[in-house]
């Protein structure tokens, strides 16, 4: 594909752009994690973990038991630095018709490119952390449903404990299976589940916010394109040949922190480009996301094949 913009021009403007049908991020509510203040000024930063000796018995000639006490320092090292730049020549505002054009184009890049590509990355690898770590389930999504879900939650829940809100990451498959079931769909209500500063509803199952994600982002591998070498000059991602379906996740909602470093906008108007009389749009985007060990064994998975 080339590497110019192709823009269409009609004779009768509509106003607007014909804006792709993207559901919203999936894994954005794993940015209110607290972790990602620790990365302000470094790349990597290291985590104090701690363990230590539980309570032995109380001898009342020799007084306490000795114990041990052992810190530990765990590495978090942000790995995805993507980013993009586009030019709008200076006429195409006037030509489309499109009042703002270039804030226009940003938003629909955001949100059709940019959030997709997270959500695949952050659930590849929550279930890479499930796979590695022999924390999955097996059954069948679409015959045997609601068994193959209380046995993650089950699972989860064994792991963490009862106090920890889990969330469950499903593909349409699973989903589907379950709202089928009359019994089951009866069981699943509507609550609220918080997002940074608001309130989001959510289905729920037994306590367990129900989180859709469409199959192609519900993938245990992807290659990330690098928008420069031959053949991957679009940019974006792609399923890697070796990727397997990913049906479930489920999760407390804790284990995990979306770190984004950085999130930059910069826009140069016409007179401000010095390369070509357009505005000129860079976007970037730095982040990772880690799993918290304390919470890692409740990260219960369902991988297909």
């Amino acid at each position: 594909m080339s590497t110019i913009n192709t823009i269409e021009f009609n004779t009768a403007m509509t106003q607007e752009l014909d804006k792709a049908v993207v559901q919203k991020a999936a894994t954005g509510f794993l940015a209110d994690n607290a972790l990602r203040a620790k990365f302000v000024g470094a790349k990597t930063v290291l985590i104090p973990e701690v363990d230590m000796s539980g309570l032995g018995d109380y001898d009342r000639d020799t007084g306490f038991v000795s114990g041990s006490i052992q810190v530990s320092n765990k590495p978090y090292t942000l790995s995805q630095d993507r980013g993009r730049s586009f030019q709008l020549d200076r006429e195409d505002e006037d030509e489309t018709g499109i009042a703002n054009l270039a804030g226009e184009v940003l938003a629909e890049f955001v949100r059709t490119k940019v959030v997709p590509e997270m959500d695949a990355y952050n659930l590849s690898k929550l279930a890479g952390y499930a796979a590695d770590n022999e924390q999955t389930v097996t059954g069948d999504a679409a015959t045997a449903p609601y068994a193959l879900f209380t046995d993650a939650v089950d699972a989860a829940r064994e792991a963490v404990g009862y106090d920890e809100e889990l969330v469950a990451f499903v593909d349409h498959t699973l989903l589907s299976a379950l709202q089928r079931s009359e019994e089951i769909s009866r069981m699943m209500v509507v609550s609220d589940m918080k997002k940074g500063d608001i309130n989001m509803q959510v289905t729920t199952l037994n306590g367990v916010a129900l989180i859709p994600v469409e199959k192609s982002r519900m993938k245990t591998a992807y290659t990330f394109y690098d928008g420069a070498t031959s053949g991957q000059t679009d940019g974006g991602f792609t399923p890697d040949a070796s990727a397997k379906d990913i049906t479930l996740i489920v999760m407390p909602k804790r284990a995990a922190s979306l770190v984004k470093k950085t999130e930059k906008t910069r826009t140069f108007t016409p007179d401000q480009n010095q390369g070509a009389e357009a505005d000129k749009i860079d976007y970037r985007v730095y982040y990772d996301l880690f799993v918290k060990n304390s919470l890692g064994a409740g990260i219960i998975a369902h991988i297909a094949g």
